[in-house]
């Protein structure tokens, strides 16, 4: 089971989510999303709560509303963390739910002074339960981002092939190829033959 709750709406348009327990919370780990970021309290136990961003955003372009929104859903009157998804590192030494990270620098705290009731009942009244299949919504993105992914180097080698073919036509064009087609020539031999000789010339001139 997870849990979904709507971030405040002057936030932006953010789903906030948590899993049930540690065996959600290690699907989570599993099949997140490059554009999640994770909330945890430092060093204790407590839920794993995650905010799914639009693509190409990153932590910086969280409002602060967005954040404590997130923070106030993991534990009031504590020390928390947050860190995108794909810095989440997870060894086979590790317990069911328990994560570690790859780059210490992408880690951030926040301070949680007191619970406001006021900010969890709001989030508690978007509470929404299902039951996803988060490996087979993981594999569907990835399909779509590798169909993307090929459409734009289909779109790509045939704008190369078309300039390519463009800057030929330039080049033959600036070229004096045109002027030296073997039909358009004409050797001395023939100028010769339709001309009058030189005695002929003379002649007339006389």
């Amino acid at each position: 089971m997870v849990f979904y709750f709507k971030a405040r709406p002057e936030a932006g348009d953010y789903t906030i989510f948590m899993g049930l327990d540690k065996h959600e919370n290690e699907d989570l780990i599993k099949y997140g999303f490059p554009e999640d970021i994770w909330f945890h309290v430092d060093k204790m136990s407590s839920a794993h709560v995650y905010v799914r961003l639009n693509k190409g955003q990153t932590m910086d372009d969280m409002s602060e509303g967005l954040l404590e929104d997130c923070a106030q859903l993991v534990k009031a009157n504590s020390i928390q963390v947050y860190t995108p998804w794909y810095n989440l590192k997870k060894t086979p030494s590790m317990d069911v739910g328990q994560v570690g990270f790859h780059n210490s620098k992408l880690v951030r705290t926040i301070k949680v002074e007191k619970r406001i009731n006021e900010i969890v009942n709001r989030l508690n009244k978007t509470k929404v339960e299902r039951t996803p299949d988060l490996k087979a919504e993981r594999e569907a993105v990835s399909a779509a981002e590798k169909a993307e992914r090929k459409a734009q180097l289909r779109d790509k080698k045939r704008r190369e092939e078309m300039e390519r073919l463009e800057k030929e036509k330039q080049a033959e064009i600036r070229s004096y190829k045109g002027l030296m087609v073997q039909e358009k020539m004409t050797s001395n031999k023939q100028i010769a033959s339709g001309s009058k000789t030189l005695q002929e010339l003379e002649e007339d001139f006389m």
